[in-house]
């Protein structure tokens, strides 16, 4: 690689695949959906390093799902890193790559410049995020060992509030501890989350904030209750520079999937 060119970097985040693809969630296929933009990532990523899958990978939690997923990812012939979110279940997606537990959070790994440090921001058989006391002492002890690197820290669940009062209710539980280690690394460039199905952009104490629309069904931003919202799945892409700078934006295929409007929830 360069040492003058950018590393890109490719998010994907809530497929939420079936073991049958051709179940849908709130009227939208989510297999054809994910597919959409796996098309559009190739059409728009010819030369990519690394890709980033931050949960919620499956909507049943089956074996058939996540093989799936799996095998549609590495066929990029990139490292592909997979964070576990509220709706995955660690067995069949351990399974599915094959005991490969480097490429599953907790874990650190580093491309040029970069490290990126997956965290699981999981509860067991719940939907809100928290970081337990393992996950802060693996946070503090992956930016002590990795201080001259750049570090994008990744997780499942937002560890900001975004504005939807529905999802806040959802984010890590203990944010504050998990920024009082951040806030002691300036090393630290960017956090980058799923989970909350929209883009997302902002800014904390000079570190940049991104979340990542979903790869199917997307949630209207700014909203108290649960909404559907009616823009396409999407991706998001970073280049991040050997200086530590980024780049980034989000991209949506052009094709419109029919959803219900009408649901309170999924």
């Amino acid at each position: 690689m360069n040492k003058e060119l950018p590393l890109r970097v490719v998010q994907l985040s809530d497929f939420h695949l079936f073991a049958d693809p051709k179940s849908k969630l709130l009227g939208l296929p989510t297999q054809q959906s994910f597919e959409s933009v796996l098309e559009l990532v190739r059409s728009e990523q010819p030369h990519m390093d690394v890709i980033l899958a931050t949960g919620d990978l499956s909507q049943d939690a089956s074996a058939a799902s996540y093989a799936r997923a799996v095998e549609h990812l590495d066929e990029f012939g990139i490292p592909v890193y997979w964070l576990e979110g509220n709706h995955d279940k660690p067995a069949p997606l351990v399974q599915a790559l094959n005991g490969q537990l480097e490429r599953l959070s907790p874990c650190v790994v580093s491309h040029g410049n970069w490290s990126f440090i997956l965290l699981d921001s999981t509860i067991p058989g719940d939907v809100p995020g928290e970081l337990f006391r393992d996950d802060l002492a693996f946070l503090e002890q992956a930016l002590a060992a990795h201080s001259e690197q750049h570090v994008m820290v990744c997780l499942h669940h937002h560890p900001v509030p975004i504005g939807c009062r529905w999802l806040d209710e959802q984010q890590v539980g203990n944010a504050e501890a998990f920024f009082n280690i951040i806030d002691q690394f300036a090393n630290v460039r960017a956090i980058v989350w799923g989970h909350v199905h929209q883009e997302f952009v902002g800014e904390r104490n000079g570190v940049e904030l991104y979340a990542v629309p979903s790869t199917c069904i997307q949630f209207k931003p700014r909203c108290e209750r649960f909404t559907v919202d009616a823009v396409s799945p999407g991706y998001r892409w970073f280049d991040l520079y050997p200086d530590g700078r980024i780049v980034t934006e989000v991209s949506r295929v052009n094709e419109v999937f029919q959803v219900d409007f009408a649901s309170s929830g999924y």
